[in-house]
């Protein structure tokens, strides 16, 4: 079955296309990468979520469980490991 994608335009002038309701850019999101840090380790989608949220420390991500972060649009579960690790490197984890 075909996949419609529709052309869009970003805030920055940037043209792709998407097929889902998802709104954010991929030249952006390449852009906008941290270099360092937990949330560089992330994909686009599961980094976007967690900024969306205001998670953007490990302290901040300790302050959720993991069934929490999994219902944002964006996360998945192949997600949830590196979150977990670099959590432990700082000795925090996931809200029981």
């Amino acid at each position: 079955m075909p996949v419609n994608k529709s052309l869009r335009v970003c805030e920055k002038g940037h043209k792709y296309y998407k097929s889902s309701d998802c709104s954010s850019c991929p030249t952006c999101d390449k852009e906008d990468k941290p270099e360092t840090g937990f949330l560089s380790k992330l994909s686009s989608p599961a980094r976007n979520a967690l900024v969306h949220e205001g998670i953007d420390t490990l302290e901040e991500l300790s302050k959720f469980t993991e069934k929490e972060i999994l219902k944002l649009h964006g996360i998945g579960p192949a997600s949830l490991p590196m979150m977990r690790s670099s959590l432990q490197e700082v000795g925090l984890t996931f809200k029981e």
